[in-house]
């Protein structure tokens, strides 16, 4: 009888999570697919060394894939990943064409296979920048047996996968300032390797409406007080209206910089500095307006026992995601911080482009009368 041992429920999640932490360490993974293996790397840190590797192994036949908004800055209108030939791995040019302000299409661009967009999707659950150099893998290449293998149909689903998976870890009481019958509930899953918070405002009664609140982590505003945006006093104003007001369940979301990530938020404040605004600054960086997903909020949700919500938001997205997960919405409602010098252009750019509800000349007459 041969025992053996089984290291996982889910061996699809798990290759996901090997393969994602391999991408965040500056590893290539193997990306399994119908049309034939792949080697994927990420661009990021990617050295001299590493870029000598990976030209042996391709032996001219790499390339580089971008996503549509980085094509788009790059001079190309198109709604599709794309990719480049890299007859050779130059790192200064691998660098323009995925990072630089003035980077220009340099050769024919084709339209990204099926492991291409895998590949891209695999940076974006590592908080990588989406941008991957891809190598088809012939009959006559042999692998290391020490690299990840990963079929690209899990990544694709990994996503939904971690919504269905989470499961509370922790629990315990938190008195807050002006809210102390507060209690942390701690999720792990829903988006990449990271925990999700549920923090428990006062005792509200889950047989009706609670009031709710999706929160996406923002280090920068949150902790210390960014005059760049307004989260840090949304998310104190939330907590205080909660605790006034029968209590509530704000669900602190670790999705920071809209999903991005804190290095890809850092670099986008670097453009935005430079007087780019948010969003075309996320852009530059080859991501969308938004990478965020709230299903996995609704789940937690769920799994706490609430069916019916009154929101606190001014993201319209959030409130149509909670729809279609089931959530009966049955109001909601705005949270607003304070206006700076430094942050109304960037309340403007969430108002004009992202539909936010969003009334600035309101707020900017209010802090006047203040």
């Amino acid at each position: 009888m041969r025992l053996v041992l089984s290291l996982s429920d889910d061996p699809a999640v798990m290759a996901v999570e090997r393969a994602i932490a391999e991408f965040r360490s500056a590893r290539p993974v193997v990306i399994e697919g119908a049309g034939g293996n792949v080697l994927a790397l990420a661009i990021e840190d990617l050295d001299e060394a590493m870029a000598e590797r990976i030209e042996a192994a391709a032996a001219g036949h790499a390339h580089l894939v971008l996503p549509p908004a980085r094509l788009r800055r790059l001079g190309l209108e198109r709604d599709s990943a794309g990719s480049m030939a890299l007859p050779s791995v130059d790192r200064a040019r691998i660098e323009m064409l995925a990072l630089k302000t003035g980077g220009r299409i340099d050769a024919p661009v084709r339209a990204a296979g099926p492991a291409d967009e895998e590949a891209l999707e695999l940076a974006r659950l590592a908080l990588l920048l989406p941008a991957v150099i891809v190598v088809p893998l012939g009959p006559g290449i042999e692998i290391d047996p020490l690299l990840a293998r990963v079929a690209g149909a899990d990544i694709r689903n990994h996503r939904q996968a971690k919504a269905a998976d989470l499961k509370i870890v922790s629990r315990a009481p938190v008195p807050l300032e002006g809210a102390p019958t507060s209690e942390f509930v701690v999720f792990r899953g829903g988006e990449g390797l990271r925990d999700q918070v549920a923090v428990i405002v006062g005792s509200p009664d889950l047989s009706k409406p609670v009031t709710v609140r999706l929160h996406s982590a923002c280090l920068t505003g949150d902790l210390f007080g960014s005059l760049k945006c307004d989260c840090g006093d949304q998310l104190r104003e939330t907590v205080r209206f909660m605790a006034q007001n029968e209590g509530g369940i704000l669900l602190y979301l670790d999705q920071e910089g809209r999903g991005n990530g804190i290095a890809n938020k850092i670099r986008a404040y670097k453009l935005q500095s430079q007087g780019y605004d948010t969003y075309d600054a996320d852009e530059v960086l080859g991501f969308d307006a938004d990478q965020r997903g709230f299903a996995f909020a609704a789940v937690m949700l769920q799994k706490l026992g609430v069916s019916a919500v009154r929101v606190l938001t001014n993201n319209p997205e959030k409130i149509a995601a909670l729809k279609k997960a089931g959530l009966d919405v049955v109001s909601d409602h705005r949270v607003l911080g304070r206006p700076t010098a430094e942050n109304v252009s960037y309340l403007a750019s969430k108002r004009d482009r992202a539909g936010h509800y969003i009334d600035i000349e309101g707020l900017l007459a209010s802090s006047c009368k203040d």
